[in-house]
């Protein structure tokens, strides 16, 4: 990849900064035959949780107007299978490997955290804080602040490696948890994940998703992300990473320009297998046009 995308964050070299976004890319290992692996700036591999989940029943994907529900339930083979079957092929490749981590309490957290400790071949850890907490009635570790502190800290005390935390979009207002996320120990800020949305075959008046609700994600979310990672860039010190329906080089400038220093691509891996390294490109061609050295010095410069 060209120089002019070379980028860093939280001390973590990238060649570029496109990742692959959890929950749309597999373990990684899944894309090898479908692009060079190399050529990704990060791969955000699917949630892991401390025992494996079977998922959410089916149907779980359906497509919407300019992007997609999904209620796959986070379905995936557990930590422990992922550091012994999947992490030593990842570990084959130059590419930066990001664990997501989720669980339904504070100590499923810090569990899945601490295997990983123990693992090589990772850069850093995402937390998805989208999560119910099941020993508070259900609320969520996202829409308040102090729950959200609380699995934060709990991870912090364990993390070696750079601690990003990944924000949902359904609170009234990102900057609160931008900034106890920060206060907590966080490293990064990944945003947005999807918005719960729902759809209804009026035929048989039922939801399209065996679930009923489900995420939305894709294009339609995009204007919406963008003044979340504008609010969030605009509130904390630390690094964004910005996401929310990606699917061309100039999204990934228009994020840069609100105040993201990565991006990562979900939805567009659906329809396109080579999106996070298509979007490289055509970030770079954009920079070049544009006559930018360097894609850092795109990064916060919105005029308002």
């Amino acid at each position: 990849m060209p120089s002019r995308l070379a980028t860093s964050v939280c001390g973590v070299p990238l060649k570029t900064p496109v990742w692959a976004a959890s929950g749309t890319f597999g373990y990684g290992i899944e894309f090898r035959d479908l692009l060079d692996l190399n050529e990704v700036g990060g791969i955000v591999v699917k949630g892991l949780s401390r025992e494996p989940l079977d998922g959410n029943p089916p149907p779980r994907l359906y497509e919407t107007n300019a992007g997609m529900l999904n209620s796959i339930g986070l379905q995936n083979i557990g930590v422990r299978a992922f550091i012994q079957e999947k992490l030593p092929e990842l570990r084959r490749y130059a590419v930066p490997v990001i664990a997501n981590v989720f669980g339904y309490a504070v100590e499923d957290y810090a569990e899945v955290a601490r295997a990983l400790e123990d693992a090589e071949g990772l850069a850093a850890y995402e937390l998805n804080v989208s999560c119910p907490n099941t020993r508070h009635g259900g609320m969520y570790f996202s829409s308040d602040p102090a729950l959200l502190a609380e699995v934060v800290s709990a991870v912090r005390a364990l993390a070696r490696r750079p601690l990003i935390v990944k924000l949902s979009p359904n609170v009234a207002r990102i900057e609160p948890l931008a900034r106890a996320a920060v206060e907590a120990g966080a490293d990064a800020l990944s945003l947005v994940n999807t918005f719960v949305g729902l759809a209804i075959d009026p035929r048989t008046r039922s939801p399209r998703l065996g679930m009923g609700l489900g995420g939305l994600s894709g294009p339609a979310i995009k204007p919406i992300a963008l003044r979340m990672v504008y609010e969030a860039a605009q509130a904390v010190k630390i690094p964004i990473i910005g996401l929310g329906g990606i699917a061309t080089g100039l999204d990934a400038a228009e994020f840069l320009v609100a105040g993201a220093s990565v991006v990562q691509v979900g939805t567009a891996n659906f329809w396109d297998p080579q999106a996070t390294v298509r979007i490289a490109r055509e970030l770079d061609a954009f920079l070049q046009q544009e006559k930018i050295p360097c894609v850092s010095h795109l990064v916060g410069t919105l005029k308002l």
